[in-house]
């Protein structure tokens, strides 16, 4: 689905539907057990294993969002063989996406039932002169945006949506998984890294017409997306007091992935905190919780349960008043901005923890973006992840 700017009432009840990160993900493998999760990003073969020229763009998340099996190596094997479609939106995430547009239909319906009865009490009073009725006509022109705001886009979107996108097999299938290496910790190489990602082939038919590359989305959260680049303090006073925000807010409010964070980056972040500390202040934007932003906690222990290895990932940990993530965005991709408006992969989101018997995910687990970018070349060596069109 196409993308709107933050100005039209759909942008953010669309988001569910549109091609730029943070695309919610289900396979048709795992539609019963209902698991889902977030789009790392896309990915261009320029050339195939043998040096052909190639047009192919795959997506990438979790392997254990996209395949069953994770203890094995999976390879779809071409034509005839079977394919585990790979879907926009399961069936839960679908059914929220429909709920948020009425939501959004009623909220704009209540504002303009407020709106009504102000004009009435205008109307009304005994005193009626010219400041009362430039006041009546603002009004009335407000008004006159919601019913059009409700009717001729968000009314409109809901009935496009049911009926384009409600069948999970003929309407929301954007491909199938071709890679999935099986769950790895890099003992060997020494890093102690997890490897937890699958690719599938993107369907060109479905979205090549919407594609912008490796975009994040930031206009319906440009306010929080400010506090968070202008500041690393703890309470939002504090951020909002900081002074002038350096950042360059990037155009149309579509922030484009351009490069990756190194080793020797995420060891030495150039930003500082209040009390002069080194810091790294990273976004994400799932499944689950949208976009949200963190602190980086560098290197941080994780067991890998099914096999009981200890390994070493990036980690956020939430804020006294805010979830970084949660179960559905694994897959999401975790950034950074620098202050020229650019942005750029910090790791690929694959786990959530609780602390002792809390209900909400205390801690979020990520693999280096650099070993994650390492381990696709290895199986597609001409593999280039910052095109912005489908075609070079």
């Amino acid at each position: 689905m196409h993308r709107v700017d933050s100005t039209n009432e759909t942008h953010y009840v669309r988001r569910f539907l549109t091609a730029l990160l943070g695309v919610p993900l289900a396979t048709e493998e795992m539609e019963e057990e209902d698991v889902q999760g977030t789009l790392t990003l896309w990915f261009h073969e320029v050339k195939d294993k043998d040096g052909n020229p190639s047009n192919k763009v795959y997506g990438v998340s979790n392997c254990h969002v996209l395949r069953r099996n994770t203890t094995v190596d999976y390879e779809h094997r071409g034509p005839g063989a079977p394919r585990n479609h790979v879907r926009v939106d399961g069936m839960r995430r679908f059914q929220r996406g429909l709920d948020e547009i009425k939501m959004a239909v009623a909220g704009h319906g209540i504002s303009a039932e407020v709106l009504a009865r102000r004009i009435v009490r205008l109307q009304a009073e005994e005193r009626q002169d010219a400041e009362n009725a430039r006041e009546i006509r603002a009004i009335q022109r407000k008004l006159t945006d919601k019913h059009k705001a409700i009717a001729d886009r968000l009314e409109a979107l809901y009935n496009e949506v049911t009926k384009h996108w409600s069948d999970i097999k003929l309407h929301r299938n954007i491909g199938y998984v071709q890679y999935a290496p099986a769950i790895t910790v890099d003992v060997e190489g020494g890093t102690l890294h997890t490897s937890d990602w699958a690719a599938f082939l993107t369907a060109e038919a479905k979205v090549k017409d919407e594609f912008e590359g490796n975009v994040v989305d930031l206009g319906a959260f440009r306010p929080i997306f400010l506090v968070f680049t202008s500041s690393n303090e703890n309470t939002l006073i504090q951020r909002l007091s900081r002074g002038p925000i350096t950042f360059e807010f990037p155009s149309e409010s579509k922030l484009q992935i351009e490069g990756c964070a190194t080793k020797e980056d995420l060891a030495n972040p150039t930003e500082f905190d209040s009390e002069a500390q080194r810091c790294l202040i990273v976004g994400k934007d799932g499944n689950a919780t949208d976009l949200t932003f963190g602190r980086y906690a560098g290197l941080v222990s994780f067991v890998l349960n099914e096999v009981g290895i200890e390994s070493v990932e990036l980690g956020t940990y939430n804020s006294d008043d805010k979830i970084f993530s949660a179960k559905g965005n694994l897959g999401a991709l975790v950034w950074h901005t620098t202050n020229d408006g650019k942005a750029r992969i910090v790791g690929q989101l694959h786990s959530v923890q609780n602390k002792g018997g809390s209900t909400s995910k205390h801690v979020t687990y990520y693999t280096p973006g650099w070993y994650l970018l390492d381990q696709i070349k290895k199986r597609l060596k001409y593999a280039e992840f910052y095109r912005t069109t489908w075609s070079a």
